[in-house]
């Protein structure tokens, strides 16, 4: 049975090491942070990820999983040894491959035997060929050493089943023995339908960059159409909906609201630029820019909408800090991007994250942090929902309008149901959503003195001063209707 080194023990890292003892590997987990380590090595998960706590406790209970901060070791002890480092942007938003280097010097000189070094980081198309440059010049006389790239395809909140279920697993290899090694690692997976891909180095290079630009440029076009819903009384929503239909084109990732965030999808977009720019080839990927420009201008849509509110000053309740649900990764978040330059307007902003308030605390020390979601929504003048945790879709609009000061609620990320939001008096807004106000009666339908939101509201046309557009049209009722049985 091959022996597993994982160099690198983040989030990636981590979740690798516990899933490679789950498929019955004896495995090492280095990490130059001793604290880290030890806390690995105690069966403790430093970051948020649902399963990967009892996953990891038991193997390293169990003895097939262990943790250390020695190279020397790793080299001493496996066959195959995954690299897991961070690559974060460094100038121009180019990828630091600075730990990449740091660990193949620290490791290579030391090896003992033939093995396979895979690398699990996303990194620029071209790394690998002056990695495999570098471990030629390090391998100690004697020692025969292939350099693989395996680019990981995890979704935070999910990635322990990503890591044991992989919806596709490429392998960029030289060699035959290469592909051998990586096939005997999966072979669990592999066996369970997981398709395999087998390329040369810079395509799995590309591979992984390529994808998550993608996934950002479907994000950044459904909320470029969410700004022209807002302009023209269409519902976002609906229209993803119907895009959705079409097999060519698919739902996911079709979801309006405040945009992206996390540690790939903009790391990644930035680094491609500067990659193929570096390449001479950066008019070819120029539309990323626009990709990058929409998806920071929701956030600014948002800011900018609340201090309108406010007028210039007041208090915020948000709700969500993580850059997703099920994670407590703040980075680039544009939830606490929104949180941070409010505060920096001079509004009042408090925070509740489920799982976030941690690191959020911890890199937004300026922000107030609240124990409770009604917490964070005490004496609000508006509230913000900028994160779509599971929680928050829970949560008694009626209760909460006793709690906050003013009844205006922002959905950014258009998954909170209105119509209890509505029913309980809540001015509810969403981005690119159309969203019927109730009639006192509570029909749906907009009040005598309510100004529409479609071009004549656009045009700055006054409403309706004999209220004849109260009444609810044949058309506004089958529309509210399609919405509560869709």
């Amino acid at each position: 049975m091959l022996r597993i080194s994982v160099i690198g023990t983040g989030y990636l890292g981590a979740t690798h090491a516990a899933g490679m003892a789950e498929l019955g590997f004896d495995v090492l987990g280095v990490d130059n942070n001793p604290a880290k380590a030890a806390a690995l090595s105690a069966g403790r998960v430093p970051f948020h990820e649902p399963g990967l706590p009892d996953l990891l406790a038991g193997h390293v209970a169990g003895g097939r999983l262990r943790f250390g901060t020695s190279l020397v070791e790793a080299a001493e002890f496996a066959d195959v040894h995954f690299l897991c480092v961070g690559t974060p942007p460094g100038v121009n938003g180019a990828a630091d491959l600075s730990q990449l280097y740091s660990a193949l010097d620290g490791l290579v000189p030391h090896l003992t035997r033939n093995c396979l070094i895979v690398g699990k980081s996303t990194v620029p198309v071209g790394t690998a060929e002056a990695l495999t440059a570098r471990i030629a010049e390090l391998a100690p006389a004697g020692i025969s050493v292939d350099l693989a790239w395996n680019p990981e395809f995890l979704r935070e909140g999910h990635a322990v089943y990503d890591t044991l279920h992989p919806n596709r697993l490429v392998f960029g290899v030289t060699t035959p023995d290469a592909e051998w090694a990586l096939r005997q690692v999966y072979a669990t997976p592999i066996a369970s339908g997981s398709p395999v891909v087998i390329t040369n180095l810079p395509t799995a290079e590309l591979i992984k960059v390529s994808a998550n630009a993608f996934l950002a440029t479907k994000i950044s076009f459904i909320n470029a159409m969410a700004e022209l819903c807002d302009l023209t009384g269409a519902d976002v929503t609906l229209l993803a909906d119907a895009l959705g239909h079409d097999d060519r084109i698919g739902r996911k990732f079709l979801g309006a609201g405040l945009g992206y965030g996390g540690g790939c999808l903009p790391k990644d977009v930035r680094a491609l630029i500067a990659r193929a720019t570096e390449l001479g080839a950066g008019e070819s990927v120029a539309f990323l820019r626009d990709v990058d420009a929409v998806n920071l201008r929701r956030r600014e849509r948002v800011v900018r909408e609340t201090l309108e509110l406010l007028g210039g000053c007041g208090r915020v309740g948000i709700l969500g800090a993580a850059f997703k649900p099920l994670s407590d990764d703040v980075r680039d978040s544009p939830a606490l991007d929104v949180a941070r330059k409010l505060h920096a307007a001079g509004v009042e902003v408090t925070v509740f994250d489920p799982a976030a308030t941690v690191p959020a605390r911890a890199v937004a020390p300026q922000l107030v942090f609240a124990a409770t979601p009604a917490a964070a929504i005490h004496e609000a003048d508006v509230v913000l929902h900028l994160t779509e945790w599971r929680e928050f879709r829970e949560l008694d609009p009626g209760f909460l309008r006793t709690v906050a000061r003013g009844r205006v609620i922002i959905d950014a990320r258009n998954t909170l149901d209105p119509e209890p939001w509505l029913a309980a008096g809540w001015d509810f807004r969403a981005l690119g959503r159309l969203v019927e106000p109730r009639t006192a009666a509570g029909a749906v339908g907009a009040p005598a003195g309510t100004t529409y939101p479609g071009p004549a509201a656009a045009r700055g046309a006054s409403a309706d001063p004999a209220g004849v557009l109260a009444q609810p049209s044949p058309f506004t009722r089958l529309r509210a209707r399609v919405r509560r049985t869709a």
